[in-house]
C-alpha cells in the first residue's frame, strides 16, 4: 500500500502493519524508543525471548537455504564474497565456468567453496534483497519503517573462525543471529557517524588501539538474538562451538552531509562561484589565496541564503528513490492482466513505490524512482485515487468522462508498473 499527502502531492511507502512487524522483528523496545534513544546513537541487544518471532529468523533465510544459493542457483560474483584472516580471497579461487549453456567466467563454484569454508573461510552471500524472495519482502517492509533503503547479506562463519578483524561500516546495521552462537565485541567509534568516503581502513591504528581497551559490549548471540549498531561502533565476532550464520541489513541512510553535497552542485548556477581565480595566482600561497577565500565564502553565504528547499528536495529525490526498489514485477501476470483489463477489474498501486503528482498546464507529471510519466491533466483524480488506496475498481475511477478513457488510463498505468492485479 501506499498512500500521498494530498496538499504536497508526494507519495511514498505508508508505514503498514507489515512495516512495524519487520522492525519490531529487529528491536525488543517501542519503536518511538528506538527512534528516540538508540536509532544513529546507541547499540542495542535484543535477545529472542524478548522479540516476537519465537521461530527466530530461519524463515528469512535458514543453512538449508544457504547452502541452496550456493549450490544450485548459478550465483556470480560478486553476489558471494569469501574472506580468510581478515582478508578478501580473490574472487577467482571460488569461481569459473558454469558448463554447457552457461559458459560465463565467475559462477561460483561449489567444490572450491566447500575447500575455503572446511578450511575456515567466512562465506558472506551479498545482495540478498536483491535476490531471495524472503528478504526481498522484509528488507522492503523494514526499509518502510526506517524510511531508508537497505541492504541485506549473509554470513557464513566456520566454528572457530572470525572472518574480519575489528572494523567499523559507514552505515547503521540490524544484526539478525539466524543458526550457531556468534561472540561480539563492540567498542566505541573512533570516528562518530562516518561517510561512506571515511572507512575504518584510514584509521586503522586508531581502531586496533581502541579494540584493545575494554569493550562496551561484550555478548554471545544465540539463535534469534537481534543487535543494532549505529554507523562507526567498532566491531568484530568470532563463531563458537559450531558453525554460526547472521544476516546483516545495511541501513544506507542519508546524511546532512547529503544535503551540503546538493547544495554545492546547485551553487554551479551562481557566476561568482563560477568565477576564474586572477591570472598567475600562486595556489600554494596561502596570502594569495586569502582574498579569493573571502570573496568565495561570501558569495557562497549569500547564495546558500537564497538556496530553495524544492531544488534540494529534487536532487535528493533523484538521489534516494532509486537506492530502494518497489515490490518485484510478475511479466507474465502483469501482461495477463493488461489482456484482461476492464471495468471490474481492480488494481493496487504497487508496493513499496514512490512517486511524486506535478501538474504542468494540461499535462500532469507522475514522477517514479527511474522516470517521470506524463499524462493529460484530467487525469489526476484517476491517478490520486489508484495510488493512495489499498485497491480501486476501473469503471469507479473519478474525473473521466467515459470508461474508455478509464481503460485506457489503467492500461497505461500497468504497463509502467506502476499498479499491479488487485
Amino acid at each position: 500500500m501506499t498512500h500521498i499527502d494530498p496538499p504536497g502531492g508526494h507519495g511514498r511507502p505508508a508505514v503498514p502493519s507489515a512495516a512495524d512487524a519487520a522492525l519490531t522483528r529487529c528491536v525488543s523496545v517501542e519503536p518511538a524508543k528506538f527512534a528516540a534513544a538508540h536509532w544513529g546513537r546507541t547499540p542495542l541487544l535484543s535477545r529472542a525471548d524478548e522479540l516476537p518471532n519465537a521461530a527466530g529468523f530461519t524463515d528469512l533465510l535458514s543453512p538449508a537455504d544457504a547452502d541452496e544459493l550456493l549450490s544450485r542457483r548459478g550465483l556470480r560474483s560478486p553476489f558471494l564474497r569469501v574472506a580468510k584472516d581478515g582478508q578478501l580471497v580473490p574472487a577467482a579461487r571460488f569461481t569459473g565456468g558454469g558448463g554447457a549453456g552457461a559458459e560465463i567466467g565467475d559462477q561460483v563454484l561449489d567444490e572450491r567453496v566447500l575447500e575455503l569454508y572446511a578450511d575456515g573461510a567466512t562465506l558472506v552471500l551479498q545482495g540478498l534483497h536483491r535476490t531471495w524472495p524472503a528478504l526481498i519482502d522484509f528488507a522492503r517492509d523494514l526499509g518502510a519503517a526506517v524510511g531508508q533503503p537497505l541492504q541485506v547479506n549473509a554470513y557464513l562463519t566456520p566454528a572457530g573462525s572470525q572472518g574480519f578483524a575489528t572494523h567499523y561500516d559507514t552505515h547503521d546495521v540490524f544484526v539478525l543471529q539466524v543458526d550457531g552462537r556468534k561472540h561480539w565485541r563492540i567498542h566505541p567509534p573512533v570516528l562518530p557517524d562516518p561517510l561512506e568516503k571515511q572507512p575504518w581502513g584510514g584509521r586503522a591504528d586508531e581502531v586496533a588501539a581502541t579494540a584493545d581497551g575494554p569493550p562496551a559490549l561484550d555478548v554471545v548471540l544465540a539463535p534469534g538474538d537481534a543487535l543494532y549498531l549505529p554507523r562507526g561502533w567498532l566491531h568484530s565476532a568470532q563463531a563458537q562451538e559450531s558453525s554460526s550464520l547472521h544476516l546483516t541489513v545495511g541501513v544506507r541512510a542519508l546524511t546532512r552531509y547529503a544535503l551540503v553535497e546538493e547544495l554545492l552542485a546547485l551553487a554551479a548556477e551562481d557566476q561568482r562561484l563560477r568565477a576564474t581565480l586572477p591570472f598567475g595566482t600562486d595556489v600554494a600561497d596561502p596570502d594569495a589565496i586569502e582574498p579569493e577565500l573571502t570573496e568565495t565564502v561570501e558569495a557562497l553565504r549569500d547564495w546558500l541564503l537564497r538556496a530553495e528547499p524544492a531544488a534540494v528536495a529534487a536532487r535528493l529525490r533523484q538521489r534516494a528513490w532509486p537506492a530502494a526498489r518497489p515490490a518485484p514485477i510478475r511479466p507474465l501476470a502483469q501482461t495477463n492482466a493488461l489482456a484482461a483489463l476492464g471495468t471490474d477489474t481492480r488494481l493496487a498501486p504497487r508496493p513499496g513505490l514512490r512517486w511524486q503528482l506535478a501538474p504542468q498546464g494540461d499535462r500532469l507529471a507522475l514522477r517514479l524512482f527511474d522516470r517521470t510519466i506524463t499524462l493529460p491533466a484530467t487525469c489526476e483524480p484517476a491517478v490520486r485515487a489508484l495510488l493512495t488506496g489499498e485497491a480501486a475498481r476501473v469503471g469507479d475511477l473519478p474525473g473521466l468522462d467515459d470508461d474508455a478513457d478509464r481503460i485506457t488510463l489503467a492500461r497505461r498505468l500497468l504497463r509502467e508498473a506502476v499498479l499491479v492485479p488487485a
